[in-house]
């Protein structure tokens, strides 16, 4: 199943997170004009501290285009709209 396949849970409303988070490995890869692909065991919250259940996903993408309707998860949008963007870093300074 594709990402772009896959319906993802509203934030979980009773879990919330602390401040500090133990690091963990984790993989961030930038698609090229597509989404960022997470791939390890991370906690995704939103804004107010609730916490998506990623349970049994060894990988999520997250929305980078912004044209998501299932925001941030990716939903394959960026294809539909032609998005395009830099695959490796601009140096900044």
């Amino acid at each position: 199943m594709s990402e772009a396949q896959v319906n993802h849970p509203e934030p979980n409303q009773t879990e919330t997170i602390a401040p500090t988070a133990k690091p963990t490995d984790v993989t961030i890869t930038v698609r090229p004009n597509g989404p960022f692909r997470v791939e390890g065991a991370i906690k995704l919250v939103d804004a107010q501290g609730n916490a998506w259940n990623l349970e049994g996903k060894p990988a999520i993408s997250l929305c980078r285009c912004g044209a998501s309707a299932n925001r941030p998860f990716c939903d394959g949008s960026h294809n539909k709209i032609g998005f395009q963007s830099a695959d490796t870093p601009v140096k900044v300074g």
